[in-house]
């Protein structure tokens, strides 16, 4: 799926405030502004240009950056493999693999795979994607099953279209980026339009916007209407000066007196800046709303979570267990009756999103998800599977819907295809005769503590290559009032059966290194005759302690002259809360730095107001005010020490920044 349709605007359009038509002059700025469509041309150009192998290199990864976030893998491919040949390094050795993989070349992603491990050094990190691979070869193997027939809608355009929806009589309600979407500005990461809500006619093709006040100038898609098509949910994403960015909110509006109301944002989690909604389905009945969010405390990523109808509005999300939700993104979820349908790119899949089913099993638990396969699932992005009730189905036809693929057969960026799932075949006949052995079900957690890779050893402010098992880490296992003490190998894994409804604590510790934990519930984990025996996994990262090394907090950032904690700043300092929490023998100097601007007595006041303020918040937090010390830099300690006249933007970014440093 193309970058918009693959985020449903709620990542990407973040950013959409900087990406309306500008003046650009050259590939790299077009580039760093995302305006891919933009870059590409300009790139080539000075691709050509280029004098030295370096110079080609980054060019190069610049140019297969921007096919892939346009969706053009084949390009890709081509320009990742270019730019590691001129040795731009594991950045596009990594870019071609997941290229070689969405373009369903699994035997040769599986090699770059190999590789990618080798050269980073640790042949765990990509365990997973060689082992999707090998699974994906199987089950293309399996698509020649004439389960389905599947064939590309006839109204799609060249544009993004995605998303569809069930709506009255003969229609359908999509999302999409064509010509004759509001607003005259072209969302320049793509060349097109901005998305609306527009109504097709599946017997006719015919295409006209969702009336007003549904679609405005900002980002409206994925809806859902409710059983008698009265209330509509929605997402949008419109620029909002208090959270210096765009967010993405549900909004609601009902059918009233011939038209549909003005929509309003419903509240769902607490009305925090770093969170953003999408994707909603509302259930049959209109008393749950299942849709996605990337709520800090969820699993990782995008989660699933449900909120249920209640007279003063609606109850405090409740995230889905690990049978749905992952580390990795989990989006577009459909419910259907007992069955919920959903796209993940973390479990394993045959490409990006794959489309994967559960159901309920009762008393909130739910089935082991399954993965649709090919030929639903392919190495591209497929997501946002439907079923349409209305058709009329023969003896032979089980289920009739839709769903939004990236697959090279289509005509636009994102595209939608109808499916028609037949009546599998009798299994064969089952001797009586024989004493079928009774079901074991069983769960195993497969936990792995690890460590980071740094691009240059022994600094902690170098970019992350990877992971890597780490030896002789010790791990307690608590559940309940029982704990439980094993100490790794050279694999870094620890395995444990798990017992239904219940709660995992994990605690990792080594000499030298923070300590760290996580969770895992097996509440919620229904048992599947189909699928009697289930593997987990968890994982457990424990940085290694660098005493008196300033390391840069990432997202913490301050209004101009002002010293206060942004609420964009509280995730990062919530997780150093909790490290601290972890590990109560050390004590930490938080310090904050200015760029070189302004006066030098000023910047030194105002960095240390900055450090005391971020002091301050740990302290509400819990953590006891001698284990931390304030200290403001102001301009004295510049990351980058550039002429300040000719700094970059980017290179002052780099110098504002805060840190903390261990001291004991």
């Amino acid at each position: 799926m193309n970058k918009l349709g693959y985020t449903l605007i709620l990542i990407i359009l973040s950013v959409s405030a900087c990406t309306f038509v500008q003046k650009i002059k050259d590939g790299p700025t077009a580039f760093d502004r995302k305006q891919y469509s933009v870059a590409i041309p300009m790139l080539k150009k000075e691709h050509k240009k280029a004098n030295s192998r370096i110079e080609k290199g980054k060019i190069s990864y610049m140019i297969a950056e921007s096919y892939t976030n346009l969706n053009q893998n084949q390009n890709s491919i081509e320009w990742y493999l270019k730019a590691y040949e001129d040795a731009y390094g594991v950045d596009a050795l990594k870019g071609y693999a997941y290229a070689l993989k969405k373009n369903e070349q699994y035997k040769e992603a599986m090699q770059a795979f190999k590789n990618l491990g080798i050269e980073i050094g640790s042949p765990y990190e990509y365990r997973r994607e060689i082992t999707a691979c090998k699974l994906s070869i199987d089950w293309a193997d399996e698509s020649q099953n004439p389960g389905y027939e599947i064939k590309i809608a006839n109204f799609n355009t060249s544009e993004a279209d995605y998303a569809p929806t069930i709506y009255k009589n003969d229609e359908l309600v999509i999302t999409s980026d064509r010509a004759n979407s509001m607003g005259e500005d072209i969302y320049n990461w793509t060349g097109s339009n901005f998305s609306d809500l527009f109504i097709v006619n599946t017997k006719s093709n015919s295409v006209e916007s969702f009336e007003s006040p549904i679609n405005t100038t900002d980002n409206e898609g994925t809806v859902s209407f409710t059983a008698d098509y009265q209330e509509m949910f929605f997402t949008r994403c419109a620029n909002n000066d208090k959270y210096q960015d765009s967010r993405c909110f549900i909004m609601r509006s009902i059918y009233e007196n011939g038209s549909w109301s003005i929509p309003e944002r419903i509240k769902l989690f607490e009305d925090a800046a770093n969170i953003n909604y999408g994707d909603p389905s509302i259930s049959a009945d209109g008393g749950t709303l299942y849709f996605s969010a990337d709520h800090p405390d969820g699993w990782g990523g995008h989660d699933i979570y449900i909120s249920e109808r209640q007279p003063d509005g609606w109850s405090t999300p409740r995230l889905l267990g690990r049978t749905i939700n992952t580390s990795g993104n989990e989006r577009f979820p459909f419910i259907n009756e007992d069955t919920l349908y959903f796209s993940s790119d973390y479990l394993p899949g045959m490409g990006g999103l794959d489309i994967f089913r559960t159901y309920k099993m009762g008393n909130r638990k739910w089935s082991p998800a399954y993965n649709l396969k090919a030929p639903i699932n392919s190495g591209s992005d497929d997501f946002a599977y439907i079923v349409d009730p209305r058709v009329n189905k023969d003896k032979d036809v089980l289920q009739v819907g839709y769903f939004t693929s990236t697959r090279e057969s289509g005509i636009g960026g994102d595209d939608i295809y109808q499916f028609i799932k037949k009546v599998p075949p009798p299994p064969p006949p089952v001797d009586t005769t024989i004493n079928t052995p009774p079901i074991v079900y069983k769960m195993i957690l497969e936990g792995y503590v690890l460590e980071k890779i740094y691009e240059d050893k022994g600094n902690p402010n170098s970019r992350v290559l990877g992971r890597k098992p780490l030896d002789k880490a010790i791990v307690n296992i608590k559940t309940g009032n029982k704990t439980e003490t094993v100490t790794v190998g050279e694999d870094g894994l620890f395995t444990l059966t798990l017992e239904e409804e219940t709660d995992y604590s994990f605690a990792a510790s080594k000499v030298d290194y923070l300590n760290n934990s996580t969770t895992f519930s097996t509440k919620g984990i229904g048992q599947d005759p189909n699928n009697p025996v289930l593997t987990y996994t968890v994982e457990i990262v424990l940085d290694k302690i660098f005493k008196n090394t300033e390391i840069t907090l990432e997202n913490i950032y301050y209004d101009f002259n002002q010293s206060f904690i942004r609420d964009d700043a509280k995730p990062t300092l919530n997780k150093l809360a909790i490290t601290l929490k972890e590990n109560p023998q050390i004590s930490i100097q938080l310090s904050s730095h200015t760029d070189c601007r302004g006066n030098a007595n000023y910047n030194e006041s105002l960095s240390q107001r900055r450090a005391q303020a971020a002091v301050d918040y740990l302290i509400s937090k819990g953590i006891e005010e001698s284990r931390l010390t304030a200290k403001g830099y102001g301009e004295s300690a510049l990351a980058i020490d550039c002429a300040c006249s000719r700094c970059s933007e980017e290179e002052h970014q780099a110098n504002r920044r805060t840190t903390f440093k261990i001291l004991d």
